[in-house]
C-alpha cells in the first residue's frame, strides 16, 4: 500500500497450538496486522527541519539518563545519542450499530522531541500500524487457548513490527538530524502508553495487580519492590505456575515482546493513560463517585442533590 510517505505492509498469523479437544473456527482463521517501517518513521522524525530547535540529543537525569549510561559503558556504542522509542496503543470501537467495527491502532514517537511538539500533532506522533483483533463465538471466549492466543498475538505483532529497529539498538547508526548534522544514534524501547486493560496484557500480569510493582491488590500502600525483567525470569525458572499466579500476579504462558529487545523491561516502560487512568479513573470513577456517596449518606438524598446542583452551577 502506497498511502503516506512510508509504505504500508502486512503480516498474517495463524494458530498452531493444541487442537485435541473442542476445535473452534478461530483456530483455522488467519489474523492480519498492518504496519509501516518504524525505522523509516523514526528517521523522518529525527531529520524533520521543523524540529530543529525543539529536539534534545542529550538526556536529562531520569530514566533516559540511566539508559545513556548503559550505552556509554559499551565501547561500541559510547558517544552515541540515545533515541527512546515511545509507543502507545488503544483499541477503539468505531461503530456499534453497523457491525461492531473495532480498530486497534498503535502510535509511535521519539523521546527526544519536546512534549509541546507532540501535543501540537506536528508529525512528531505518527501512526505506526493496526493490530489484529481476534474474535470468536461467545461459547469460545473463555477458552484458555483462545485467551492465551490473543495475548501472544499481541506481543508477537509488536515484536514483528519493531524488528527493523533492533539492529540499531546495539550498533550505532549514523543518521541525519533536524539541524542538518549527522549523528551516531542508538535506539531503545521507551515508555509504552496504554490504559490498564492493555497494561495487563503488556506486563503479563493477573488483572487487578500492578504492572510496575509487586504490591498486592489488597495492600497497595504497603512496602513492595518493583517488578523487573531479571526478577520475572528468575521467578519463572524457580517457582511453580500456581504460586506465580496467586502470590506474584504473574501470567507465565505469554512471552513478552520486550524479551526480544536489549535493555528493555516492560515493567519500567509502562506509562499511565492520562485520560482513562487519571482523568476518568481517579477523578470521575473514584473521586466524583466517592463525593456523591458521601453527600448522600451525610445529608440525605434530597439535600445531596441540591448540593450537587449548586456545584454544577459553579
Amino acid at each position: 500500500m502506497s498511502l503516506g510517505d512510508v509504505l504500508w505492509t502486512s503480516h498474517s498469523v495463524s494458530y498452531i497450538g493444541d487442537r485435541t479437544y473442542d476445535p473452534a473456527p478461530w483456530m483455522d482463521a488467519s489474523y492480519e496486522f498492518h504496519f509501516r517501517d518504524p525505522h523509516k518513521l523514526v528517521q523522518n522524525i529525527l531529520k524533520n527541519p521543523d524540529f530543529k530547535n525543539e529536539i534534545d540529543y542529550a538526556p536529562y537525569p531520569d530514566w533516559a539518563w540511566n539508559q545513556a549510561d548503559i550505552i556509554a559503558q559499551d565501547p561500541a556504542t559510547h558517544g552515541s545519542a540515545f533515541v527512546p522509542i515511545i509507543l502507545g496503543s488503544d483499541k477503539t470501537t468505531v461503530s456499534v450499530g453497523t457491525g461492531q467495527n473495532d480498530y486497534h491502532p498503535i502510535y509511535l514517537s521519539v523521546g527526544n522531541v519536546h512534549n509541546n511538539v507532540r501535543r501540537a500533532h506536528r508529525n512528531a506522533l505518527v501512526l505506526l500500524g493496526f493490530l489484529a483483533i481476534p474474535k470468536t463465538r461467545k461459547k469460545h471466549t473463555n477458552d484458555a487457548r483462545f485467551r492465551t492466543f490473543k495475548k501472544q498475538l499481541f506481543h508477537f505483532s509488536l515484536s514483528k513490527i519493531l524488528e527493523t529497529l533492533k539492529p540499531g539498538m546495539t550498533v550505532p547508526e549514523v543518521t541525519m538530524c533536524a539541524d542538518g548534522h549527522y549523528r551516531k544514534v542508538v535506539y531503545g524501547l521507551g515508555p509504552y502508553i496504554a490504559d490498564y486493560e492493555e497494561q495487563v496484557i503488556l506486563a503479563g500480569i493477573v488483572r487487578n495487580w500492578c504492572g510496575r510493582c509487586l504490591a498486592f491488590p489488597w495492600d497497595l500502600d504497603g512496602e513492595h519492590g518493583n517488578r523487573t525483567r531479571e526478577l520475572l525470569e528468575a521467578l519463572i525458572e524457580e517457582v511453580d505456575t500456581g504460586t506465580l499466579w496467586d502470590e506474584w500476579g504473574i501470567v507465565v504462558d505469554v512471552i513478552r515482546f520486550t524479551s526480544n529487545f536489549p535493555r528493555s523491561d516492560i515493567h519500567a516502560l509502562l506509562a499511565p493513560d492520562l485520560l482513562h487512568q487519571l482523568i476518568k479513573g481517579v477523578f470521575k470513577d473514584h473521586l466524583v463517585d466517592w463525593v456523591c456517596n458521601y453527600l448522600e449518606e451525610t445529608y440525605g438524598s434530597t439535600w445531596a442533590k441540591e448540593i450537587l446542583d449548586d456545584i454544577d452551577r459553579r
